[in-house]
């Protein structure tokens, strides 16, 4: 079964970078990002993971863990954040998950059951679906899923506007726009009246009857 917004992200226990962890336990009451790979040594891949290892400062003041994992056995993960930083300049202080038997990629519906049950022999194309990024937030839910093709790198500054958004709205009764940035106009959800409007958020501006916008809430 598909994964949506707001099913529990599956529990496991794996082997990673930085020893054994239980995925729950992990996460701990903060948020996390789990970006999925079909192999190390794959060129968008490794731009994409030291991206991220720049951008790890960003999320861990959002009080974001990071992990990764590739469909590849943990002793090679060790050879590709060589090369990672060699490409990108940054080192991946994140834990990277070893996925050799597809047992995570599998709970994920990255990949189908009758994927087989190793690694071992599969290229990039057998692998083409673990390209997806996860927002999970303290209660474990599923907060956001995104999905990519192999030729086309991921935009994580966007991931990190979309927890910025995900993180204010979980806080105050608001939504963002399109294109939102922090900083900006936010909009009032349809359960504040407009007197309560008034008490939350001081001014706002009726934009259609259903769509009020108001200054963003101070955190």
């Amino acid at each position: 079964m598909s994964l949506r917004i707001n099913d529990i992200a599956p529990d496991f226990t794996a082997e990673t970078t930085q020893g054994t962890i239980s995925f729950h336990e992990w996460i701990g009451d903060g948020w996390a990002i789990l970006f999925s790979h079909p192999k190390n040594f794959t060129p968008v891949c490794t731009t994409e993971l030291g991206t991220m290892a720049g951008l790890e400062g960003e999320f861990s003041k959002r009080n974001v863990k990071i992990i990764g994992i590739s469909v590849d056995p943990v002793e090679s993960h060790g050879k590709w954040q060589d090369d990672i930083k060699t490409a990108t300049g940054h080192s991946v202080n994140y834990p990277l998950i070893g996925d050799k038997d597809l047992k995570v990629a599998k709970l994920y519906d990255m990949l189908p059951a009758g994927a087989g049950e190793t690694s071992e022999g599969r290229t990039p194309a057998d692998n083409a679906t673990v390209r997806s990024v996860y927002v999970i937030g303290p209660d474990k839910k599923i907060k956001l899923v995104l999905t990519y093709p192999m030729t086309t790198g991921r935009n994580f500054d966007e991931i990190l506007r979309a927890v910025d958004s995900m993180q204010l709205t979980a806080k105050h009764q608001v939504a963002t726009p399109a294109n939102w940035k922090q900083g900006e106009d936010v909009i009032i959800t349809a359960a504040v009246s407009n007197e309560d409007a008034i008490k939350r958020f001081g001014a706002y501006e009726t934009i259609l009857p259903y769509l009020r916008k108001t200054k963003q809430p101070s955190a």
